[in-house]
């Protein structure tokens, strides 16, 4: 007889494909789940993948570090992901430039709430500068906000966590939220959510409307560079 049961289990933890197929797998089942529901907000499949994922790592006591040698691919193909964006971009080109006066306004007053409304919340409730920091990039991708952060000194896993909570937040408030202030224009709806929600924002945004999804696209990455520029110069005026 065996006498350790769970030395296959061990065998495979080790193993990158699993949490590869992990991912993927929990991913497919949420997204359905989502489908099912007629993708409501609270169905979000970012939202539900990350705790279930997480509770399955926590129960079978495996580190984030072993995880990611698998899931690392996935994490790979999002620089592929945010280029192909270009793709509908170029479809609706017209759109866009007809567009493009209220949508740098938008942009610049966008990015200075985001910055600037995290910053005082934050000093309100007595954070820790290092953490107020650590927040002020929250509102663009994980990889442009954990490198501001870190310019700044921040925790740059602080901002990772607060970025994907950031993100999944608007994409679960958006579609309501545009709906109760009556805001129809998927163009504007679609900006918006990619100001304040990054990548997570524009997934929803491309699941509700392919236009919004394209304005969200547009806003994510031009909130980055401007995030970029901006929060250095937020944190030295408040916080000085």
């Amino acid at each position: 007889m065996n006498e350790h049961p769970f030395s296959l289990w061990v065998y495979l933890s080790q193993s990158p494909l699993l949490w590869l197929t992990v991912t993927l797998s929990v991913y497919a089942i949420t997204d359905a789940l989502s489908l099912a529901t007629h993708r409501h907000p609270l169905a979000n499949p970012v939202l539900h993948s990350i705790w279930i994922i997480g509770g399955f790592l926590i129960m079978t006591g495996t580190s984030y570090t072993t995880y990611f040698s698998g899931a690392q691919f996935v994490h790979f193909l999002l620089g592929p992901a945010t280029v192909a964006l270009a793709i509908p971009l170029y479809d609706h080109r017209k759109r866009v430039i007809a567009a493009i006066v209220p949508m740098l306004i938008s942009l610049v007053a966008g990015s200075i709430t985001a910055i600037v409304s995290v910053v005082l919340f934050a000093r309100a409730f007595g954070l820790p500068q290092a953490v107020i920091l650590s927040l002020a990039p929250k509102s663009v991708t994980a990889g442009v906000a954990m490198g501001i952060s870190e310019s700044l000194r921040g925790d740059a896993s602080l901002t990772a966590v607060s970025v994907v909570l950031t993100g999944i937040m608007g994409a679960i408030i958006v579609t309501p939220l545009m709906n109760r202030i009556a805001v129809t224009d998927f163009r504007a709806r679609g900006f918006a959510v990619g100001i304040a929600a990054h990548g997570i924002g524009t997934a929803r945004a491309f699941q509700v409307d392919e236009v919004a999804g394209v304005f969200s696209g547009i806003a994510m990455g031009l909130n980055a560079l401007v995030t970029s520029l901006l929060v250095p110069l937020a944190v030295t005026l408040l916080l000085h």
